[in-house]
């Protein structure tokens, strides 16, 4: 066994792949979470037709990760749901041993075995996903130092893991800009010119993939904030989406107004046992994703 050769990536993707990949943007852009079926089939029929294509299985992970991230938008959530994160570490393990050099890759992984350990209580997989994250925002920190705030966004505000999510999130901003962000005056206005579509720095903006990143980011940190009991920098922080020249088309502008106008009284509620702050919306993927 020893000797048994490893899965070789391809070179060249097939068609089939493409055209997976267009039906898979269509629905993901679309936030049309009713078409995840009809991609992830395409999807899965290309991978296993070329499955040594990287592309793919990640885009059929995150379909998988949209699938159950976003659940709330059923009207019923099925028990089986939890399937979801099985299949999205499965196929992000794929993606990482493809293309170990896309470190999105292993942040995503990591994201979806921390999932999966909490939905079946294992604690050895939680240590194995946690030590994943760190080396994946080792390996791309201005990518995946959201990656792992936001999944520690779902711990209880008091937590120790909570704690360092949202010192993560400071982290992203810091590194980002190349300096430490003022953590009581956190006006983001001073930075805008440093916006890039180029390099490593590309993911602390808008992008083609993600044209409501930053938006995203500042309604999730805000979120965070609040759940950790300070309001006024909260409203700080959310104000900084209104910076972004895509925040005029950006359909969650609404809930961002509604953020800062209830943050006060959303201390209590985001830490409520029900309480729902971005991470376990109907638009947990889609605050960045959607166009």
């Amino acid at each position: 066994m020893a000797s048994a050769p490893s899965k070789k990536p391809v070179k060249e993707r097939t068609a089939k792949a493409v055209q997976a990949d267009t039906l898979f943007w269509h629905a993901f852009h679309g936030g049309d979470y009713q078409r995840i079926p009809d991609a992830l089939d395409a999807l899965t029929a290309a991978y296993l037709e070329t499955p040594g294509d990287a592309v793919t299985a990640a885009h059929i992970a995150w379909l998988h990760i949209w699938r159950i991230a976003e659940s709330a938008r059923l009207a019923s959530v099925p028990a089986t749901i939890t399937d979801d994160a099985v299949l999205a570490r499965k196929y992000f393990q794929e993606a990482v041993q493809l293309d170990p050099s896309d470190a999105r890759y292993l942040g995503f992984l990591a994201s979806a075995t921390l999932m999966e350990a909490n939905i079946h209580q294992e604690a050895k997989l939680t240590r194995q996903g946690y030590y994943t994250l760190l080396s994946a925002i080792k390996a791309w920190p201005e990518f995946n130092l959201f990656t792992a705030g936001y999944v520690m966004s779902r711990q209880p505000a008091e937590s120790r893991r909570f704690r360092q999510g949202l010192e993560w999130q400071w982290r992203n901003l810091d590194v980002c800009v190349n300096q430490k962000v003022d953590r009581q005056n956190p006006d983001y206005a001073k930075y805008m010119a440093l916006y890039t579509t180029q390099g490593r720095k590309r993911v602390c903006w808008n992008s083609w993939i993600a044209p409501h990143n930053l938006e995203g980011f500042f309604l999730n940190m805000g979120d965070m904030l609040v759940k950790a009991g300070d309001a006024g920098t909260a409203r700080k922080i959310y104000a900084n989406a209104r910076l972004v020249p895509e925040f005029r088309t950006w359909r969650y502008a609404g809930v961002l107004e509604a953020r800062i106008r209830n943050a006060d009284a959303n201390v209590a509620a985001f830490n409520a046992p029900k309480g729902r702050t971005m991470i376990t919306t109907e638009f947990s993927c889609m605050a960045c994703h959607q166009q």
